[in-house]
């Protein structure tokens, strides 16, 4: 049975990631599974599920930016940021106020999302799997207990209204997103509850797009084992081409030849190195050579080979 590569699911609501491991693993009928880019049990789509070899492949991804629809109700927030929670506070927006957001082209509703999407740090929420001290942070706080939550940087390069609509009680917005890796949309979503006043928490929650992976390409569980029963298994793709999503460094003859070799290589342009490796597909005529990335050695920033594909 086909066990290598990696998988675009669709993830349901109510399945945890883990869950959808485990299909994928019986599916194929491997234990050798991982996902990329955990979701929450209440949000649905894009999860990328790696198997067998196709799992060395997936620490080359993880750095990938991602993309997000999102339904967030303004007027009342949550312990959890998303609908799964308990409600803690209920300021629902008057007739009125929902106007003073609203008018001239919703601007005030705007200026509030151009402040979040402009920021440039994130406090991940409470129930998440952030660590602290070899534990994760939900793990405390069901417990009761405050998990000591430090901001760590984010970047989200749009935030768009897509669709506004006034409700009984309070005001939904739906809103498209990309970030950065480790954004929190469920944070997103309480800090514009913030800004305007009202508190905010997520109703629905879609991924869309992971790297250069899109949910149009993803397949439902119900597709996935339709597919299977019938011996149809073209749902599973290559690994190697997640390296072409990687961002490229053309050799010249001289380079490559020093990296079949294992000689040093001075990085060949300014980069900024940060705790989160950045990885890159070192290419020669369009032949991939190898995945390395940036660093620093002897004062200087090196090319290290993370692997070698060419031996010739």
């Amino acid at each position: 049975m086909i066990q290598d590569g990696f998988i675009l699911v669709d993830k349901p609501e109510g399945w945890t990631s883990f869950k959808t491991d485990r299909f994928v693993g019986n599916l194929l009928g491997t234990r050798k599974v991982g996902h990329l880019g955990t979701l929450d049990p209440f949000a649905t789509g894009l999860l990328p599920v790696f198997v067998g070899k196709g799992l060395k492949y997936l620490r080359f991804c993880e750095g990938f930016d991602k993309g997000y629809s999102c339904r967030c109700i303004f007027g009342a927030r949550t312990d959890t940021m998303d609908k799964t929670g308990e409600f803690i506070s209920e300021d629902y927006p008057s007739d009125t106020e929902i106007d003073a957001l609203l008018a001239d082209d919703n601007s005030a509703l705007r200026l509030a999302f151009e402040k979040v999407r402009s920021s440039k740090e994130q406090l991940p929420p409470a129930y998440s799997a952030k660590k602290i001290g070899g534990k994760k942070a939900y793990e405390l706080a069901r417990k009761g207990e405050a998990p000591e939550l430090k901001p760590v940087p984010v970047t989200i390069y749009s935030l768009d209204i897509a669709n506004i609509e006034r409700l009984e009680k309070g005001l939904a917005v739906e809103f498209d997103c990309m970030c950065s890796k480790g954004t929190y949309i469920r944070t997103i979503c309480s800090d514009l509850g913030d800004v305007t006043g009202f508190g905010a928490y997520a109703e629905d929650l879609r991924r869309t797009v992971n790297g250069q992976f899109n949910v149009k390409n993803a397949y439902t569980p119900d597709e996935l084992e339709e597919m299977a029963s019938s011996g149809d298994f073209s749902f599973v793709r290559d690994a190697s081409e997640t390296v072409s999503f990687l961002p490229e460094i053309k050799l010249d003859p001289k380079q490559t030849r020093d990296i079949k070799f294992g000689r040093k290589i001075a990085f060949p342009f300014e980069v900024e190195l940060s705790d989160e490796v950045v990885y890159y597909r070192a290419t020669n005529e369009e032949k991939l050579i190898a995945v390395v990335y940036p660093a620093m050695e002897n004062g200087s920033v090196m090319m290290r080979i993370e692997r070698l594909y060419a031996h010739d």
